[in-house]
């Protein structure tokens, strides 16, 4: 295990940020963005058998589907990359450290050193309940997949953790692996570094969770200086049908790409459809400044301008703060 452990640093390193954005774009299912950080990743020294070992072994945590989406994204990347001439380090190829027949045995013995406590065979518990997924998680997880030496246990947890940190429902699991990871060599610097990127990259509901386990402060989910406003609009009736069309367009793409627009939550009244009201949230006003100036707020505010009849803006605030922050966690 000695040999396992890197240097321990307050932070991540460029090669450790690729494995943590990797790993939870991969659990999220967020293959957009997974396609544009495959190519940083690659950019930044990770190598062609690396990254394809780090999906390989995310299909364990967060499923097949994810895991084989992200490995057709990460074909279509190398595609791409080869026909633009850019020739990526391949690096060694994978295989086991050890040889031995009883993979269970293999792979109990890795469970031990990742925890540093003594593995009954079978597992107490599910393992006993179970033996089948008792049998799966040390011959195949820990005996076959950890056991490949493409990556370091340290790098696998980090993997690991960053997937289980990435979704819902895994608290125990994501616990279990902070320890393991902790064992490793991941120092406490890094697990925030990990948090963080979580928040930003997942949400800070899910990054919250990560924060909660290793004793530090989470983050509040609603800004101080939030921005709520209802826009109430009408529409020409000759204009209706294309000016929603406008908005349509226009509140996708903000929501989509903008990261401080939480909503624009268009709507009309069923019995007056010219009456459009919009649900505005912003992640604060820096957040709603910004989104001013963007080319699709102009294009929608200026081809707009001769459909609307009137327009007034409210801003609005909360009754019940509470309840509103438990809102936002179940849509974070």
């Amino acid at each position: 295990m000695n040999a396992q452990t890197i240097s321990k640093t307050s932070d991540l390193n460029p090669g450790q940020r690729s494995l943590v954005t990797i790993s939870a774009l991969t659990a999220k299912g967020d293959l957009e963005n997974l396609n544009t950080q495959l190519h940083i990743a690659l950019d930044e020294g990770l190598t062609v058998n690396e990254t394809k070992e780090v999906l390989v072994q995310l299909y364990a945590y967060c499923g097949f589907p994810r895991s084989l989406n992200a490995i057709n994204t990460f074909m279509g990347v190398l595609e791409e990359r080869k026909l633009k001439g850019i020739i990526d380090k391949q690096g060694p190829a994978t295989t086991n450290r050890s040889d031995t027949a009883d993979k269970y045995e293999q792979g109990r013995k890795v469970l031990e050193q990742l925890t540093g406590t003594p593995q009954a065979k079978p597992a107490p518990g599910f393992g006993e309940f179970a033996p089948r997924v008792d049998a799966f998680l040390k011959e195949h997880l820990f005996g076959d997949i950890f056991e490949s030496d493409v990556l370091t246990y340290q790098q696998r947890e980090l993997v690991t953790i960053s997937a289980l940190a990435a979704m819902p429902g895994v608290e125990p699991q994501l616990q279990a692996h902070i320890k393991m990871g902790i064992n490793t060599g991941i120092t406490n610097g890094q697990l925030v570094e990990v948090a963080n990127m979580i928040a930003k990259l997942v949400s800070k509901t899910q990054a919250n969770v990560l924060y909660k386990l290793i004793n530090k402060p989470e983050l509040p989910l609603i800004a101080a200086d939030m921005m709520v406003r209802i826009s109430e609009i009408e529409v020409l009736p000759d204009f209706l049908e294309e000016y929603k069309s406008i908005l349509k367009e226009e509140s996708a793409v903000s929501v989509k790409i903008e990261p401080g627009v939480i909503a624009l939550f268009a709507m009309y009244q069923k019995e007056n459809p010219v009456q459009v009201r919009i649900v505005e949230i912003y992640a604060n006003k820096e957040a709603y400044q910004s989104h001013l100036k963007t080319t699709h707020f102009q294009h929608y505010k200026t081809t707009t301008m001769k459909m609307v009849k009137s327009l007034k803006l409210v801003d609005m605030t909360d009754v019940d703060t509470q309840t509103m922050q438990g809102i936002f966690k179940k849509i974070n």
